[in-house]
């Protein structure tokens, strides 16, 4: 974990942006901030208003980058479009670390086969199974993406496609 001198602090609003098939809110890093961080920087931790964000730098164009804040975050911390928030970022010490749902990493540690898929496939594929999961809202949903993408990864299909080559 970053020490609290590394990281850089800023205000800024949270605003209505992100990437065009995904409508989200964003908050816009300063240039400072952005050299201050460095120029190789990509995975951040830190906080907004004090609630924990573990993500992705994302190029919003005109070299500006921001951090993207989903509708979960938003909720837990209480945050709203158009508020000034407090941001804290420091670059993330363990980049290709994928935080697992629950279900997910007792599914992939009870079966080696499906074990050996997930880590066959990139960081960011990893990152994106993992969401799949933990973005169900129902645990009843949770187990299902689960089962169906261990199934898929132990036979070495992709795991968001129900036959390989589709």
């Amino acid at each position: 974990m970053p020490t609290p001198e590394s990281f850089c602090a800023f205000e800024a609003p949270l605003e209505a942006g992100g990437p065009s098939f995904m409508p989200t809110q964003i908050v816009r890093v300063p240039p400072l901030v952005l050299a201050e961080l460095g120029p190789k920087a990509k995975r951040l931790t830190g906080s907004i208003n004090g609630y924990p964000i573990r993500l992705g730098l994302l190029a919003l164009g005109n070299g500006e980058k921001g951090i993207m804040v989903n509708k979960a975050t938003c909720k837990a911390a209480g945050l709203r479009l158009g508020q000034v928030v407090a941001v804290q970022l420091a670059l993330d010490p363990t980049p290709d670390t994928v935080d697992l749902p629950p279900e997910l990493a007792e599914g992939l540690a009870e079966w080696p086969e499906a074990q050996a898929g997930f880590e066959r496939h990139n960081v960011s594929m990893r990152r994106a199974i993992a969401y799949h999961v933990s973005s169900a809202k129902q645990s009843e949903t949770r187990l299902k993406r689960t089962v169906q993408l261990l199934q898929r990864l132990a036979v070495g299909a992709h795991p968001f496609r129900a036959r390989p080559g589709e």
